[in-house]
Protein backbone atom coordinates (compact mmCIF):
# COMPACT_ATOMS: atom_id res chain seq x y z
CA UNK A 1 0.00 0.00 0.00
CA UNK A 2 1.76 3.78 -1.00
CA UNK A 3 0.13 6.82 -0.36
CA UNK A 4 0.16 9.15 -3.23
CA UNK A 5 1.10 12.55 -2.58
CA UNK A 6 0.84 14.25 -5.67
CA UNK A 7 0.34 13.29 -9.10
CA UNK A 8 -2.71 10.70 -8.67
CA UNK A 9 -4.04 12.39 -12.05
CA UNK A 10 -0.76 10.69 -13.84
CA UNK A 11 -2.16 7.26 -12.65
CA UNK A 12 -4.35 4.65 -13.77
CA UNK A 13 -7.91 4.26 -12.17
CA UNK A 14 -8.29 2.30 -9.23
CA UNK A 15 -8.83 -1.17 -10.40
CA UNK A 16 -11.26 -4.20 -8.57
CA UNK A 17 -8.67 -4.99 -5.71
CA UNK A 18 -8.60 -1.21 -4.90
CA UNK A 19 -11.78 -0.48 -4.15
CA UNK A 20 -11.77 -0.70 -0.47
CA UNK A 21 -8.72 2.56 -0.59
CA UNK A 22 -10.02 5.69 0.20
CA UNK A 23 -8.24 9.11 -0.68
CA UNK A 24 -4.66 9.00 -2.18
CA UNK A 25 -4.40 5.26 -1.06
CA UNK A 26 -3.07 3.02 -3.72
CA UNK A 27 -1.77 -0.64 -4.10
CA UNK A 28 1.75 -0.48 -5.92
CA UNK A 29 1.02 -3.84 -7.39
CA UNK A 30 -2.11 -2.39 -9.26
CA UNK A 31 -1.33 1.58 -9.98
CA UNK A 32 0.64 1.88 -13.62
CA UNK A 33 1.76 5.30 -14.71
CA UNK A 34 -0.66 6.10 -17.42
CA UNK A 35 0.68 9.80 -18.57
CA UNK A 36 3.67 10.61 -20.32
CA UNK A 37 5.18 13.52 -18.37
CA UNK A 38 4.53 14.82 -14.94
CA UNK A 39 6.23 14.14 -11.39
CA UNK A 40 4.59 11.47 -9.04
CA UNK A 41 5.40 11.29 -5.05
CA UNK A 42 4.20 8.68 -3.31
CA UNK A 43 5.77 6.60 -0.34
CA UNK A 44 4.89 3.48 1.51
CA UNK A 45 3.30 3.27 4.99
CA UNK A 46 5.97 5.24 7.80
CA UNK A 47 7.61 2.98 9.61
CA UNK A 48 9.88 4.43 12.97
CA UNK A 49 12.19 2.59 15.55
CA UNK A 50 12.01 2.65 19.49
CA UNK A 51 14.61 3.47 21.33
CA UNK A 52 15.32 0.06 23.02
CA UNK A 53 15.67 -0.41 26.83
CA UNK A 54 17.57 -3.18 28.25
CA UNK A 55 15.01 -4.01 30.46
CA UNK A 56 11.25 -3.66 29.93
CA UNK A 57 10.03 -4.94 33.43
CA UNK A 58 10.28 -1.77 35.42
CA UNK A 59 7.38 -1.87 38.25
CA UNK A 60 7.62 0.25 41.07
CA UNK A 61 10.57 -1.09 43.42
CA UNK A 62 8.05 -1.40 46.49
CA UNK A 63 6.46 -3.84 44.53
CA UNK A 64 8.72 -5.24 42.23
CA UNK A 65 7.83 -8.90 41.35
CA UNK A 66 9.99 -11.71 39.81
CA UNK A 67 9.51 -12.87 36.47
CA UNK A 68 6.69 -15.63 36.18
CA UNK A 69 5.66 -15.60 32.77
CA UNK A 70 2.93 -18.05 31.88
CA UNK A 71 5.14 -19.85 29.45
CA UNK A 72 7.67 -21.99 31.38
CA UNK A 73 10.37 -25.22 30.95
CA UNK A 74 10.48 -27.84 32.25
CA UNK A 75 13.91 -29.78 31.06
CA UNK A 76 12.74 -29.58 27.01
CA UNK A 77 9.26 -29.72 27.26
CA UNK A 78 7.49 -25.94 26.77
CA UNK A 79 4.37 -25.39 29.30
CA UNK A 80 1.40 -23.18 28.73
CA UNK A 81 -0.15 -22.95 32.09
CA UNK A 82 1.74 -26.29 33.11
CA UNK A 83 0.40 -28.07 29.80
CA UNK A 84 3.25 -28.90 27.61
CA UNK A 85 2.77 -27.58 24.01
CA UNK A 86 6.24 -27.76 22.02
CA UNK A 87 9.83 -29.53 22.97
CA UNK A 88 12.58 -27.27 22.42
CA UNK A 89 15.74 -26.51 24.38
CA UNK A 90 16.06 -22.83 22.66
CA UNK A 91 15.28 -19.63 24.13
CA UNK A 92 11.46 -18.89 24.97
CA UNK A 93 10.00 -15.48 23.56
CA UNK A 94 6.42 -13.60 23.53
CA UNK A 95 5.47 -10.24 22.50
CA UNK A 96 4.20 -7.53 23.78
CA UNK A 97 1.85 -4.91 21.32
CA UNK A 98 0.23 -1.35 21.52
CA UNK A 99 -2.29 -1.44 18.77
CA UNK A 100 -3.19 2.04 17.87
CA UNK A 101 -5.46 3.53 16.07
CA UNK A 102 -2.99 5.70 14.08
CA UNK A 103 0.79 3.38 14.99
CA UNK A 104 1.42 -0.17 15.78
CA UNK A 105 4.10 -0.71 18.74
CA UNK A 106 5.32 -4.13 18.59
CA UNK A 107 7.92 -5.51 21.51
CA UNK A 108 9.60 -9.09 21.19
CA UNK A 109 10.74 -10.37 25.00
CA UNK A 110 12.85 -13.09 26.00
CA UNK A 111 10.30 -14.59 28.94
CA UNK A 112 13.23 -16.03 30.70
CA UNK A 113 15.01 -13.18 31.06
CA UNK A 114 12.73 -10.15 31.00
CA UNK A 115 14.86 -8.78 28.24
CA UNK A 116 14.11 -6.67 25.44
CA UNK A 117 15.32 -8.84 22.33
CA UNK A 118 14.20 -6.11 19.39
CA UNK A 119 10.82 -4.26 18.93
CA UNK A 120 8.99 -2.58 15.88
CA UNK A 121 6.65 0.36 15.29
CA UNK A 122 4.56 1.13 12.08
CA UNK A 123 1.85 3.17 10.85
CA UNK A 124 -1.52 1.19 11.44
CA UNK A 125 -2.44 0.20 7.72
CA UNK A 126 -6.17 0.76 8.49
CA UNK A 127 -6.02 4.26 7.56
CA UNK A 128 -8.03 3.38 4.76
CA UNK A 129 -11.08 2.42 6.63
CA UNK A 130 -10.71 5.52 7.90
CA UNK A 131 -8.69 7.91 10.41
CA UNK A 132 -10.94 7.42 13.69
CA UNK A 133 -12.43 4.12 15.32
CA UNK A 134 -16.37 5.34 14.30
CA UNK A 135 -15.13 5.04 10.80
CA UNK A 136 -13.36 1.81 10.96
CA UNK A 137 -16.33 0.21 12.95
CA UNK A 138 -18.69 1.55 9.51
CA UNK A 139 -16.16 0.39 7.13
CA UNK A 140 -15.87 -3.45 9.04
CA UNK A 141 -20.07 -3.20 9.33
CA UNK A 142 -20.51 -2.27 5.50
CA UNK A 143 -17.41 -4.47 4.11
CA UNK A 144 -17.64 -8.63 4.71
CA UNK A 145 -14.51 -10.75 5.08
CA UNK A 146 -12.58 -8.82 7.72
CA UNK A 147 -10.26 -6.53 5.36
CA UNK A 148 -9.48 -4.24 8.07
CA UNK A 149 -7.78 -7.59 10.12
CA UNK A 150 -6.12 -8.91 7.16
CA UNK A 151 -4.37 -6.36 6.73
CA UNK A 152 -3.17 -5.40 10.04
CA UNK A 153 -2.44 -8.98 10.41
CA UNK A 154 -0.08 -8.98 7.14
CA UNK A 155 1.95 -5.87 8.83
CA UNK A 156 2.14 -7.62 12.12
CA UNK A 157 3.19 -10.55 10.13
CA UNK A 158 5.87 -8.74 8.26
CA UNK A 159 7.37 -7.27 11.49
CA UNK A 160 7.58 -10.32 13.47
CA UNK A 161 9.14 -12.07 10.29
CA UNK A 162 11.75 -9.62 10.69
CA UNK A 163 12.94 -10.14 14.40
CA UNK A 164 16.45 -11.89 14.09
CA UNK A 165 14.73 -15.25 16.01
CA UNK A 166 12.53 -18.59 14.98
CA UNK A 167 9.22 -17.03 14.78
CA UNK A 168 7.78 -20.84 16.01
CA UNK A 169 10.14 -20.12 19.15
CA UNK A 170 7.14 -17.05 20.21
CA UNK A 171 4.72 -18.81 22.52
CA UNK A 172 2.73 -15.65 23.82
CA UNK A 173 1.48 -12.46 23.01
CA UNK A 174 -0.25 -10.09 24.64
CA UNK A 175 -2.35 -6.94 22.93
CA UNK A 176 -3.06 -3.53 24.47
CA UNK A 177 -5.67 -1.15 22.39
CA UNK A 178 -8.83 0.86 22.71
CA UNK A 179 -11.70 -1.56 22.35
CA UNK A 180 -12.45 -0.98 18.22
CA UNK A 181 -8.85 -1.76 17.77
CA UNK A 182 -8.76 -4.97 20.10
CA UNK A 183 -12.25 -6.08 19.05
CA UNK A 184 -11.30 -5.87 14.92
CA UNK A 185 -7.85 -7.79 15.85
CA UNK A 186 -9.44 -10.63 17.06
CA UNK A 187 -11.66 -10.62 14.38
CA UNK A 188 -14.74 -10.21 16.66
CA UNK A 189 -18.04 -8.11 15.16
CA UNK A 190 -17.48 -4.51 16.42
CA UNK A 191 -20.80 -2.89 15.07
CA UNK A 192 -22.13 -2.57 19.08
CA UNK A 193 -18.90 -0.24 19.78
CA UNK A 194 -20.57 2.04 17.44
CA UNK A 195 -24.02 2.37 18.86
CA UNK A 196 -25.32 3.82 22.14
CA UNK A 197 -23.69 2.42 24.97
CA UNK A 198 -20.92 1.89 22.98
CA UNK A 199 -20.00 -1.26 24.31
CA UNK A 200 -17.79 -4.26 23.42
CA UNK A 201 -19.60 -7.31 22.45
CA UNK A 202 -17.27 -8.72 25.41
CA UNK A 203 -18.91 -6.40 27.62
CA UNK A 204 -22.62 -7.32 26.55
CA UNK A 205 -21.60 -10.95 26.81
CA UNK A 206 -20.34 -10.26 30.24
CA UNK A 207 -23.24 -8.41 31.51
CA UNK A 208 -25.25 -11.28 30.13
CA UNK A 209 -23.66 -14.03 32.20
CA UNK A 210 -22.28 -15.71 29.35
CA UNK A 211 -18.26 -14.99 29.86
CA UNK A 212 -16.29 -14.03 33.62
CA UNK A 213 -14.20 -11.27 31.87
CA UNK A 214 -13.93 -8.77 28.58
CA UNK A 215 -9.98 -10.25 27.84
CA UNK A 216 -9.89 -12.39 24.68
CA UNK A 217 -7.68 -15.43 23.87
CA UNK A 218 -7.39 -16.34 20.30
CA UNK A 219 -4.62 -18.42 18.36
CA UNK A 220 -1.91 -17.79 15.75
CA UNK A 221 -3.90 -19.77 12.56
CA UNK A 222 -7.09 -17.77 13.51
CA UNK A 223 -5.41 -14.02 13.57
CA UNK A 224 -2.91 -15.04 10.60
CA UNK A 225 -0.08 -14.52 12.51
CA UNK A 226 3.65 -16.90 11.98
CA UNK A 227 3.61 -17.81 15.26
CA UNK A 228 4.38 -21.46 17.00
CA UNK A 229 1.01 -22.92 16.10
CA UNK A 230 0.26 -23.67 19.95
CA UNK A 231 1.23 -20.11 20.70
CA UNK A 232 -1.77 -17.93 22.81
CA UNK A 233 -2.75 -14.01 21.74
CA UNK A 234 -3.95 -12.57 24.66
CA UNK A 235 -6.33 -9.48 24.69
CA UNK A 236 -6.14 -7.69 27.99
CA UNK A 237 -9.47 -6.67 29.34
CA UNK A 238 -10.99 -3.49 28.67
CA UNK A 239 -12.45 -1.48 31.08
CA UNK A 240 -16.28 -0.08 29.77
CA UNK A 241 -17.05 1.48 26.23
CA UNK A 242 -14.23 3.20 24.78
CA UNK A 243 -12.45 2.90 27.49
CA UNK A 244 -10.15 -0.31 26.17
CA UNK A 245 -7.20 -2.34 26.94
CA UNK A 246 -4.97 0.14 26.33
CA UNK A 247 -6.30 2.38 29.61
CA UNK A 248 -5.94 -1.03 31.74
CA UNK A 249 -2.29 -1.63 30.48
CA UNK A 250 -1.63 2.12 31.55
CA UNK A 251 -2.78 1.22 35.05
CA UNK A 252 -0.74 -1.89 35.22
CA UNK A 253 2.34 -0.02 33.90
CA UNK A 254 1.92 2.46 36.95
CA UNK A 255 0.93 0.10 39.52
CA UNK A 256 -2.04 1.80 40.12
CA UNK A 257 -3.36 -1.20 41.86
CA UNK A 258 -0.85 -0.30 44.71
CA UNK A 259 -0.91 3.22 44.36
CA UNK A 260 -1.79 5.40 48.02
CA UNK A 261 -1.13 8.73 45.95
CA UNK A 262 -3.81 9.98 44.03
CA UNK A 263 -2.48 10.51 40.93
CA UNK A 264 -4.07 11.09 37.09
CA UNK A 265 -2.89 9.32 33.86
CA UNK A 266 -3.39 11.18 30.16
CA UNK A 267 -2.71 9.39 27.17
CA UNK A 268 -3.21 11.77 24.49
CA UNK A 269 -3.79 10.26 20.82
CA UNK A 270 -7.48 9.53 18.45
CA UNK A 271 -8.89 8.21 21.81
CA UNK A 272 -7.23 10.02 24.61
CA UNK A 273 -7.39 7.70 27.79
CA UNK A 274 -8.28 9.69 30.89
CA UNK A 275 -7.35 8.06 34.67
CA UNK A 276 -7.90 9.24 37.84
CA UNK A 277 -7.59 8.00 41.56
CA UNK A 278 -5.17 5.38 43.39
CA UNK A 279 -5.94 1.90 45.25
CA UNK A 280 -9.00 2.77 46.88
CA UNK A 281 -10.82 4.26 43.94
CA UNK A 282 -10.53 4.67 40.47
CA UNK A 283 -12.24 6.81 37.18
CA UNK A 284 -11.87 6.25 33.92
CA UNK A 285 -13.15 8.10 30.69
CA UNK A 286 -12.18 7.70 26.92
CA UNK A 287 -12.13 11.88 24.86
CA UNK A 288 -13.29 10.92 21.31
CA UNK A 289 -10.50 13.48 20.09
CA UNK A 290 -10.44 12.47 17.06
CA UNK A 291 -6.91 11.81 15.08
CA UNK A 292 -5.33 15.40 15.04
CA UNK A 293 -2.59 15.79 17.44
CA UNK A 294 -1.32 12.18 15.67
CA UNK A 295 -1.37 13.90 12.56
CA UNK A 296 -4.54 13.04 11.39
CA UNK A 297 -6.91 15.53 8.78
CA UNK A 298 -4.05 17.73 9.21
CA UNK A 299 -2.82 19.33 6.13
CA UNK A 300 0.82 17.96 6.33
CA UNK A 301 0.15 15.85 9.93
CA UNK A 302 1.99 12.77 9.93
CA UNK A 303 2.63 10.09 13.07
CA UNK A 304 5.89 11.05 15.05
CA UNK A 305 8.35 9.26 12.45
CA UNK A 306 11.41 9.97 11.09
CA UNK A 307 10.35 13.23 8.88
CA UNK A 308 8.43 14.92 10.81
CA UNK A 309 8.51 18.35 12.27
CA UNK A 310 8.54 17.36 15.88
CA UNK A 311 9.24 20.84 17.79
CA UNK A 312 8.64 24.44 16.35
CA UNK A 313 9.73 27.77 17.61
CA UNK A 314 9.44 31.90 16.24
CA UNK A 315 12.32 34.34 16.84
CA UNK A 316 11.42 37.93 17.34
CA UNK A 317 12.02 38.36 14.17
CA UNK A 318 9.48 36.15 12.86
CA UNK A 319 12.05 32.97 11.69
CA UNK A 320 10.67 29.48 11.96
CA UNK A 321 12.71 27.20 13.51
CA UNK A 322 11.87 23.19 13.38
CA UNK A 323 13.49 20.37 14.72
CA UNK A 324 12.88 17.14 12.58
CA UNK A 325 12.40 13.66 13.89
CA UNK A 326 15.79 11.89 12.67
CA UNK A 327 17.32 14.98 11.57
CA UNK A 328 16.38 14.80 8.22
CA UNK A 329 14.65 16.81 5.45
CA UNK A 330 10.97 17.13 6.85
CA UNK A 331 8.40 15.93 4.90
CA UNK A 332 5.14 16.55 7.90
CA UNK A 333 4.22 17.46 11.48
CA UNK A 334 3.54 15.67 14.30
CA UNK A 335 1.72 16.02 17.59
CA UNK A 336 4.47 17.71 19.63
CA UNK A 337 5.55 20.06 16.63
CA UNK A 338 1.66 21.03 16.35
CA UNK A 339 1.45 22.07 20.19
CA UNK A 340 5.01 23.93 19.53
CA UNK A 341 3.29 25.63 16.67
CA UNK A 342 0.59 26.37 18.17
CA UNK A 343 1.92 27.86 21.16
CA UNK A 344 4.44 29.87 19.46
CA UNK A 345 1.34 31.26 17.22
CA UNK A 346 -0.06 32.49 20.18
CA UNK A 347 3.34 33.70 22.65
CA UNK A 348 3.66 35.74 19.42
CA UNK A 349 -0.05 36.99 18.74
CA UNK A 350 -0.15 36.05 15.12
CA UNK A 351 -3.17 33.81 16.66
CA UNK A 352 -5.77 35.01 19.21
CA UNK A 353 -6.88 32.62 21.60
CA UNK A 354 -10.01 31.42 18.87
CA UNK A 355 -7.41 30.17 16.75
CA UNK A 356 -7.67 33.02 14.26
CA UNK A 357 -4.66 34.30 12.44
CA UNK A 358 -4.26 38.23 13.51
CA UNK A 359 -3.69 40.95 10.31
CA UNK A 360 -3.76 39.56 6.74
CA UNK A 361 -1.58 36.04 7.61
CA UNK A 362 -3.47 32.73 6.22
CA UNK A 363 -1.05 30.18 7.68
CA UNK A 364 2.40 29.29 8.99
CA UNK A 365 4.94 28.09 6.74
CA UNK A 366 6.81 25.73 8.77
CA UNK A 367 8.89 24.03 5.66
CA UNK A 368 9.12 25.93 2.18
CA UNK A 369 10.86 22.87 0.74
CA UNK A 370 11.63 21.85 -2.52
CA UNK A 371 8.23 20.57 -3.55
CA UNK A 372 4.88 20.59 -1.35
CA UNK A 373 5.45 23.16 1.35
CA UNK A 374 4.84 22.23 5.25
CA UNK A 375 2.36 24.94 6.47
CA UNK A 376 -0.21 25.02 9.17
CA UNK A 377 -3.70 26.96 8.17
CA UNK A 378 -6.70 28.33 9.93
CA UNK A 379 -8.56 24.67 8.96
CA UNK A 380 -5.73 22.45 10.77
CA UNK A 381 -6.21 25.10 13.69
CA UNK A 382 -9.76 24.27 14.04
CA UNK A 383 -9.43 20.64 13.87
CA UNK A 384 -6.97 20.88 16.66
CA UNK A 385 -9.11 23.32 18.67
CA UNK A 386 -11.99 20.85 18.09
CA UNK A 387 -9.45 17.33 19.38
CA UNK A 388 -8.57 19.74 22.14
CA UNK A 389 -11.69 20.67 23.44
CA UNK A 390 -12.90 17.28 23.57
CA UNK A 391 -10.16 16.39 25.49
CA UNK A 392 -10.54 19.58 28.08
CA UNK A 393 -14.24 18.07 28.44
CA UNK A 394 -13.04 15.07 29.50
CA UNK A 395 -10.39 16.21 31.83
CA UNK A 396 -13.45 18.66 33.45
CA UNK A 397 -15.71 16.10 33.93
CA UNK A 398 -13.66 13.03 35.20
CA UNK A 399 -12.20 15.54 38.16
CA UNK A 400 -16.04 17.07 38.85
CA UNK A 401 -17.13 13.52 39.13
CA UNK A 402 -14.45 12.40 41.51
CA UNK A 403 -14.68 15.86 43.34
CA UNK A 404 -11.41 17.58 43.34
CA UNK A 405 -9.41 20.70 41.55
CA UNK A 406 -6.80 20.11 39.10
CA UNK A 407 -4.20 21.20 41.64
CA UNK A 408 -5.19 18.27 44.33
CA UNK A 409 -3.86 15.37 42.17
CA UNK A 410 -0.43 14.72 43.26
CA UNK A 411 0.63 13.42 40.23
CA UNK A 412 -0.46 13.95 36.82
CA UNK A 413 1.22 11.30 34.45
CA UNK A 414 1.64 12.16 31.04
CA UNK A 415 1.62 8.83 28.94
CA UNK A 416 1.80 7.47 25.19
CA UNK A 417 4.76 9.12 22.85
CA UNK A 418 2.92 11.89 22.05
CA UNK A 419 2.83 12.68 25.63
CA UNK A 420 6.52 12.10 26.51
CA UNK A 421 7.64 14.12 23.50
CA UNK A 422 5.26 17.09 24.48
CA UNK A 423 6.46 20.49 25.53
CA UNK A 424 4.88 20.83 29.15
CA UNK A 425 5.09 24.82 28.78
CA UNK A 426 3.72 24.96 25.01
CA UNK A 427 1.01 22.45 26.36
CA UNK A 428 -0.33 24.16 29.23
CA UNK A 429 0.32 27.86 27.25
CA UNK A 430 -2.42 26.41 24.54
CA UNK A 431 -4.79 24.59 27.15
CA UNK A 432 -3.90 20.67 26.31
CA UNK A 433 -3.45 19.66 29.61
CA UNK A 434 -4.32 21.24 33.52
CA UNK A 435 -2.32 24.41 34.84
CA UNK A 436 -0.62 22.85 37.11
CA UNK A 437 2.61 22.86 38.95
CA UNK A 438 5.18 21.50 36.82
CA UNK A 439 6.93 19.23 39.56
CA UNK A 440 3.35 17.17 39.46
CA UNK A 441 3.66 16.58 35.89
CA UNK A 442 5.63 13.34 34.91
CA UNK A 443 6.51 12.02 31.35
CA UNK A 444 6.14 8.27 30.98
CA UNK A 445 6.18 7.27 27.63
CA UNK A 446 4.48 4.85 26.01
CA UNK A 447 2.92 3.27 29.19
CA UNK A 448 0.22 0.76 27.52
CA UNK A 449 3.59 -1.04 25.86
CA UNK A 450 4.98 -1.32 29.34
CA UNK A 451 1.68 -2.55 30.65
CA UNK A 452 1.65 -5.24 27.98
CA UNK A 453 5.29 -6.19 28.54
CA UNK A 454 4.38 -6.75 32.52
CA UNK A 455 1.32 -8.90 32.02
CA UNK A 456 3.35 -10.59 29.60
CA UNK A 457 6.22 -11.66 31.94
CA UNK A 458 3.96 -12.05 35.15
CA UNK A 459 1.06 -14.10 36.16
CA UNK A 460 0.39 -11.68 38.90
CA UNK A 461 -0.01 -8.56 37.24
CA UNK A 462 -2.28 -10.41 34.96
CA UNK A 463 -4.55 -11.42 37.95
CA UNK A 464 -3.86 -8.47 39.06
CA UNK A 465 -5.48 -6.31 36.35
CA UNK A 466 -8.16 -8.77 35.74
CA UNK A 467 -9.66 -7.89 39.12
CA UNK A 468 -8.94 -4.33 38.78
CA UNK A 469 -10.49 -3.52 36.03
CA UNK A 470 -13.87 -4.83 37.53
CA UNK A 471 -14.40 -2.02 39.86
CA UNK A 472 -12.97 0.73 37.61
CA UNK A 473 -15.89 3.47 37.34
CA UNK A 474 -16.68 4.41 33.85
CA UNK A 475 -17.81 8.11 33.19
CA UNK A 476 -19.46 8.75 30.13
CA UNK A 477 -18.99 12.15 29.17
CA UNK A 478 -21.85 12.75 27.00
CA UNK A 479 -24.28 11.94 30.15
CA UNK A 480 -22.34 14.98 31.87
CA UNK A 481 -24.90 18.23 32.23
CA UNK A 482 -21.92 20.63 31.89
CA UNK A 483 -19.74 18.41 29.10
CA UNK A 484 -21.24 20.90 26.02
CA UNK A 485 -19.75 24.00 28.07
CA UNK A 486 -17.02 22.70 28.89
CA UNK A 487 -16.49 21.24 25.28
CA UNK A 488 -16.66 24.74 23.99
CA UNK A 489 -14.24 25.82 26.43
CA UNK A 490 -11.88 23.47 25.66
CA UNK A 491 -11.96 24.61 22.00
CA UNK A 492 -9.95 28.08 22.93
CA UNK A 493 -6.32 28.41 23.24
CA UNK A 494 -6.03 29.02 26.82
CA UNK A 495 -4.74 27.75 30.15
CA UNK A 496 -6.77 25.86 31.75
CA UNK A 497 -7.72 26.38 34.98
CA UNK A 498 -10.27 24.13 37.34
CA UNK A 499 -13.90 25.66 37.45
CA UNK A 500 -12.74 28.19 34.76
CA UNK A 501 -16.38 27.34 32.97
CA UNK A 502 -19.27 29.32 34.23
CA UNK A 503 -21.87 26.54 34.50
CA UNK A 504 -25.52 27.59 33.33
CA UNK A 505 -27.23 30.07 35.39
CA UNK A 506 -24.11 31.21 37.43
Amino acid sequence: MVEVAEGMELLSPKTIEEQHLTGNLRLSCRARIMADSGLIRCHTLRRGTMKIERQAFRLPTRTSTLLDPCITRNGDRILLDGVEIDRHDGPLYGIAMDLGTTTVVLRLLNLETGEIVADSSFENPQRFGGSDVMSRIHFDTEHPGKLLQRTLAGYVTHAIEEFPIDTKSIYEMVVAGNSTMRDLFFRLNVYSIGQNPYQSITELEMHRGERATTSLTGTPKRLGLPLHPRARIYGLPIISGHVGADAAACMTALDLANEDRLVAIMDIGTNTELILGNKDRVLAASCPAGPAFEGGKISHGMPALPGAIEGVGIGEDGTVRTRVVGDIPPEGICGSGLVDALAELLRTGRINSLGRFEGDEARLMLDPGTGSPVFLDESDINELAQAKGANVAGLHVIFDQYGIEFDQVEVFYLAGAFGRHLDIQSAKRIGLIPNIDDSKIVQIGNAAIEGASAVLLSRVKRSELETLVKRVEHCRLETHPDFFHFFVEGCQFKPVESRSVPLPGS
